[in-house]
């Protein structure tokens, strides 16, 4: 049997993309704040809040090929991505600054560069929450494929 056709060898691998897709994206908001000493406002705070767990988090599943961690990560990840949509329709609709308005540090609705006029920080978030998401989504169809040829086997 082919083992890089599998269910199994599947299941491991999305695990690890989706830690990869964790650690770039944790690694990116240290470099923007760090590096290039862009401070980040409330709601890229929030961001963080739920992207930096996943790293650890993920990291340890891929490890161990602990398919249980998607009931463990994706309420984080539904959650940042929701932050995520909200940041960004706020830097691209005026209107909504006004229901949450950031009060203190960086104004969440003034965009620090803006790449082909709409990929901002809050995008390449959402990116990187959807990619997250995707993957243990698509890793927990896998990890349900083996239970089903377990099953048939016995």
């Amino acid at each position: 049997m082919n083992t890089e056709s599998s269910p199994s060898f599947l299941a491991r691998y999305y695990l690890f993309l989706a830690w990869i897709v964790a650690i770039v994206a944790t690694g990116g908001s240290l470099y923007l704040s760090d590096v290039m000493l862009l401070e980040p406002c409330k709601l890229c705070w929030y961001q963080r809040i739920f992207m930096y767990p996943q790293v650890i988090l993920l990291g340890i599943a891929a490890y161990h090929n602990d398919r249980r961690i998607v009931r463990y990560s994706m309420p984080l990840v539904i959650l940042g991505a929701c932050v995520a949509i909200y940041h960004y329709a706020e830097q691209h609709i005026p209107a909504l600054s006004r229901i949450l308005p950031c009060t203190t540090g960086v104004p969440c609705n003034k965009p620090y560069f803006e790449w082909f006029g709409f990929i901002t920080i809050p995008f390449m978030a959402l990116i990187a929450f959807i990619l997250i998401a995707l993957l243990l989504w698509r890793g927990s169809r896998a990890a349900d494929a083996i239970a089903y040829e377990d099953e048939e086997t016995e």
